[in-house]
């Protein structure tokens, strides 16, 4: 995966740099925003593409959430919808299946953390060298079902999820499967992936 280079993550420090779980979704908005346009911050000095998400992109979403004003914190919900919209809007991917691993485990996160159960600092959670499995709930169970629902709901009807997300769902669903059979019938079609 590679970064941003040093000269532009200084130049959009101050966009891109979050001070809380409120500005890291801002900035994550502003990736998106280059992820639809091909322009704007996070591309400028390389080519890209519209509607294409890249190796660059997923490493200027994996630096706003593991910032160090928010590595203590829970992946926030806004976070997580930001990143939604960030899948939603990339028709392409060129970045080696980092940003669906990221999305996943930020969903993770703060589904166990609004469940009320401890969660590791992001930059552990997040990072492409832990095993989302060494961390996250194995139990749907133990998630909140109001959450569960909610991560439902943003997946409904959405064109693009990952393996690694559809595997993270089936997991968290698959333990809750029973009370959420009669709530959301048809939420997930995880054999069209």
């Amino acid at each position: 995966m590679s970064a941003p280079s040093t000269k532009t993550a200084e130049a959009l420090s101050g966009a891109l740099q979050p001070s809380c779980r409120n500005t890291a979704a801002h900035a994550l908005t502003i990736v998106r925003d280059g992820v639809i346009t091909g322009e704007g911050p996070t591309t400028k000095g390389r080519i890209h593409f519209s509607r294409t998400l890249d190796a660059d992109d997923a490493a200027w979403c994996a630096r706003i959430l593991t910032a160090d004003a928010v590595e203590h914190q829970p992946v926030s919900r806004a976070e997580v919808e930001a990143l939604f919209a960030i899948n939603e809007a990339a028709a392409e991917r060129s970045d080696d299946g980092r940003f669906d691993d990221l999305l996943a485990k930020a969903i993770a996160h703060h589904a166990a953390s609004e469940s009320g159960l401890p969660v590791p600092p992001r930059t552990v959670a997040l990072s492409p060298d832990t095993d989302i499995e060494g961390w996250a709930p194995t139990q749907g169970a133990k998630i909140d079902t109001k959450v569960l629902e909610w991560i439902a709901g943003q997946m409904r009807g959405k064109r693009r999820a990952g393996r690694a997300l559809a595997a993270m769902v089936a997991t968290l669903v698959g333990a809750a499967a029973l009370p959420l059979a009669t709530q959301l019938p048809n939420v997930f079609d995880i054999g069209m992936m």
